[in-house]
C-alpha cells in the first residue's frame, strides 16, 4: 500500500522565535490520522518557556507569558515526553509528518541538550526517519510555482481545510493532510517507499538550500549561507562552506 493511504503521525510546534538556538517550545502537538484522514489520537502540551514571550510571537499562535507560566508544564517534562512518543512513533515505522522539519526537529534537539535529555537521534540510534515535509516535497515536485509555501498557502493551493492556523493541533493535522494530497497527485512522490521517500528529501532540502544560496549570494549578501541539512540541523557548524 502507498504510504499516503496508510496511518500518518503529524507533529507540529508554536514558539518564542524562529532561532533554532535560542528560542523555546510553548506549543506542541502530536496527532495521529487513520489512513481515511481523520485523526485518532492526539497528545497536545502547553509549555512554561521560562523566558518571556514576545509580543511578535504572541501575535501569531496567542499564547502569552502569563498564560504559559500559570497553565504550562515544565519544559524539561515536556521535552522528555515529545522526544519518547515522537521514538515510538518512528521505530514503529510509521512516518512523522513535519512542516519545515528543518526548524520543528532542530528546535526540539537543542531544547533536548539544554536540559540534557537524549536527543531524538540519540534515542534512535539514527537520524530520525521516515520524516516528510510538505515544504520540501511541494518545492521539488512543482519547483517553479509562484507565491508563498507557507502552510496556509500549501493548504490553499491543494485544498486542504485550515481553520485555526498557528495552533499546533491544527497545524500538524493540516500538514498530514497535505502531504496525502501531494502524494496522490505526484506519482513520482506517492510511489515511493517511506526510506526512498526520505532519502529523496534529504537530497531536495540540499538542492533547494543551495539555490536559495546562489540567489541570495547573487542579489543581496556575497557571504550568505543556508544550511543544507535536513531534518536536523546539526549542533556545531564549525565550519560552513562558502
Amino acid at each position: 500500500m502507498s504510504w499516503h493511504r496508510e496511518a500518518l503521525v503529524g507533529f507540529d510546534l508554536e514558539t518564542t522565535g524562529t532561532d533554532i538556538e535560542t528560542d523555546r517550545i510553548v506549543t506542541a502537538a502530536l496527532i495521529r490520522l487513520d489512513p481515511d484522514g481523520n485523526p485518532t489520537e492526539e497528545r497536545t502540551w502547553l509549555v512554561d518557556p521560562g523566558i518571556l514571550i514576545p509580543a511578535q510571537a504572541i501575535a501569531i499562535h496567542g499564547i502569552t507569558t502569563e498564560h504559559a507560566r500559570t497553565h504550562g508544564a515544565p519544559t524539561a517534562s515536556v521535552i522528555t515526553e515529545i522526544t519518547q512518543a515522537i521514538t515510538e512513533v518512528l521505530s514503529s515505522g510509521t512516518a512523522l509528518v513535519v512542516m519545515n522539519a528543518r526548524y520543528d526537529l532542530s528546535l526540539l534537539d537543542r531544547e533536548c541538550r539544554r536540559h540534557n535529555i537524549p536527543s531524538l537521534t540519540e534515542r534512535l540510534e539514527a537520524t530520525p526517519s521516515p520524516i516528510i515535509d510538505p515544504l520540501v516535497l511541494d518545492k521539488h515536485a512543482d519547483q517553479y510555482r509562484k507565491g508563498r509555501r507557507n502552510l496556509q498557502a500549501l493548504c490553499a493551493h491543494y485544498g486542504v481545510p485550515l481553520d485555526d492556523a498557528h495552533d499546533a493541533g491544527a497545524d500538524a493535522v493540516a500538514a498530514a493532510r497535505t502531504v496525502r494530497r501531494l502524494g496522490e497527485k505526484y506519482s513520482s512522490i506517492g510511489s515511493l517507499p517511506l526510506a526512498d521517500l526520505h532519502d529523496l528529501q534529504v537530497r531536495a532540502a540540499a538542492e533547494q538550500a543551495a539555490s536559495l544560496q546562489r540567489y541570495l549570494r547573487r542579489t543581496s549578501d556575497a557571504a550568505a549561507y543556508v544550511e543544507p541539512t535536513w531534518p536536523v540541523i546539526p549542533f556545531s557548524l564549525e565550519e560552513k562552506v562558502l
